[in-house]
């Protein structure tokens, strides 16, 4: 998966909760933290805006590429760019970083724009396209 440089890039702090007992994070908690960092993109490229949008998750896939242990790591990054756009949907693709930089997972997820009155989705408008194509790898 690729994940430009010029990536959104954000930090999400670890909990010692987020580690199972042989000191590794535990597989739910990345994807915690790509949702984390998913709704950061949002807020700064989106919200921030003043654009009424809401997405709904529809696929995830997760590559769990290496174990992030709890030494050392006392927070995590997240590097988020947008992969596909769609009529009514687009696609990020995230990677999951230690504090050093080494890429333990890539998180890719197909979200969906719904009317939030009507509960279905509706197509993107083209200044949301606009936007998300400024984050596209």
């Amino acid at each position: 998966m690729m994940v430009p440089d010029n990536a959104h890039t954000h930090q999400v702090s670890t909990r010692w909760g987020d580690f199972d007992m042989y000191g590794h994070m535990m597989n739910a908690k990345y994807i915690e933290v790509a949702q984390e960092a998913r709704l950061a993109f949002a807020q700064e490229n989106i919200y921030a805006k003043g654009i009424d949008f809401t997405a709904l998750v529809r696929h995830l896939d997760v590559d769990y590429m290496r174990p992030i242990p709890f030494v050392g790591n006392r927070y995590v990054i997240v590097k988020t760019s947008v992969s596909h756009i769609g009529s009514s949907s687009f696609t990020t693709s995230q990677q999951v970083k230690t504090a050093a930089g080494e890429v333990a997972a890539t998180v890719n997820c197909v979200q969906v724009v719904i009317d939030k009155e009507l509960q279905t989705p509706r197509p993107l408008t083209d200044e949301e396209k606009d936007i998300l194509q400024m984050s596209a790898a």
